[in-house]
């Protein structure tokens, strides 16, 4: 892709993300093109509720989607993704113990013990997923056994966090369940300063890994011959991976296909390898995608607030289905 073709297409996202942020402001069951900005509750809608609603989504789109394309890259697969690895799985899994270790000791209604002791354990989750994921991808280089293995790890984790929730009290199940369906509503500003930082550093850290990305495209060798260290290499993008995903998850819930469908589009539709490219396009796409699922959620009705993950799935899945046929991808 040349340098112009490049700073268009960047444009053009920006411009779409930029129509889905008003939209995502602007819409809902109250809608604030409606009301007069001197009315008190034009400014508590705007800057209690969406404004953190909305960047919430641009955190969580654009750091998931940068986190399948990383994941997708290290394994040389097209459907690696933290939700289909299991990263998410681990995740929640992690979230779940630590609920009910909060919920034990009563600390729950304390920010920096709740909330901080719930992210450190979602981003432990995360980590301990990848790093099985990566040793069993050294051992076996196949990557449909990596595939079903990721599959299979999500599958008991999600079995253990159901046997942790069947063992919990009702206040608890129903935080579970309203959490596992996903929500970019929960966060408050005061989260938005714990989050923004540490989603930064992350985003900042992955532009440094575009050229040892590039190299190990190809294959780890020749990356080795490039003078890249591979192994630095793999666990940088485990820690990105498992940070990002941990703290979206933590705030957010599992959010699914975003990780997948995102670097699967943006490689097809752009025509593009290049990480800088990639990287960028997916940080954009991303972002989008979440903006209009969380849209879409807000629009559909006026009594309830629809789950961001069954909107995300609904979207992802065909369009996943749609891709794997129309480019043929090689999986195996």
């Amino acid at each position: 892709m040349s340098k112009s073709k490049f700073i268009f297409t960047t444009l053009m996202l920006l411009l779409v993300l930029a129509v889905l942020i008003i939209c995502d402001l602007c819409l809902g069951s109250i809608n604030l093109f409606s009301l007069e900005k001197s009315n008190p509750m034009f400014s508590s809608i705007l800057y209690d509720i969406r404004l953190p609603k909305t960047i919430t989504s641009i955190i969580a789109g654009s750091g998931l989607a940068l986190c399948g394309l990383l994941m997708q890259s290290l394994f040389r697969n097209p459907l690696a993704g933290p939700y289909v690895l299991g990263v998410s799985s681990g995740s929640s899994l992690f979230v779940a113990i630590a609920t009910m270790m909060i919920s034990s000791i009563q600390v729950s209604g304390f920010f920096i013990m709740g909330k901080s002791i719930i992210t450190l354990f979602s981003i432990l989750g995360a980590f301990f997923v990848t790093t099985i994921i990566l040793l069993v991808s050294k051992k076996n280089k196949n990557n449909v056994t990596v595939l079903l293995v990721g599959l299979m790890l999500g599958q008991i984790l999600s079995a253990l966090q159901g046997l942790i929730e069947y063992m919990s009290n009702a206040d608890n199940l129903k935080t579970f369940v309203m959490w596992g369906m996903g929500s970019v509503g929960s966060s408050t500003m005061e989260d938005l300063y714990f989050i923004i930082p540490i989603y930064t550093i992350a985003i900042i850290a992955s532009f440094f890994f575009i050229k040892p990305l590039n190299a190990i495209l190809l294959n780890e060798q020749y990356a080795q011959n490039l003078g890249v260290n591979v192994n630095a290499l793999r666990l940088s993008i485990i820690t990105i991976s498992a940070i990002i995903v941990g703290v979206i998850t933590a705030f957010c819930g599992p959010i699914a296909f975003v990780g997948i469908s995102v670097p699967i589009a943006s490689r097809l539709f752009f025509k593009t390898s290049h990480h800088l490219h990639q990287i960028t396009f997916c940080l954009l796409l991303g972002a989008s995608v979440v903006l209009l699922a969380d849209v879409v959620c807000q629009i559909l009705s006026s009594q309830f607030t629809l789950p961001i993950n069954t909107v995300t799935t609904l979207i992802g899945s065909p369009v996943v289905i749609y891709l794997l046929f129309k480019s043929k991808l090689n999986v195996g």
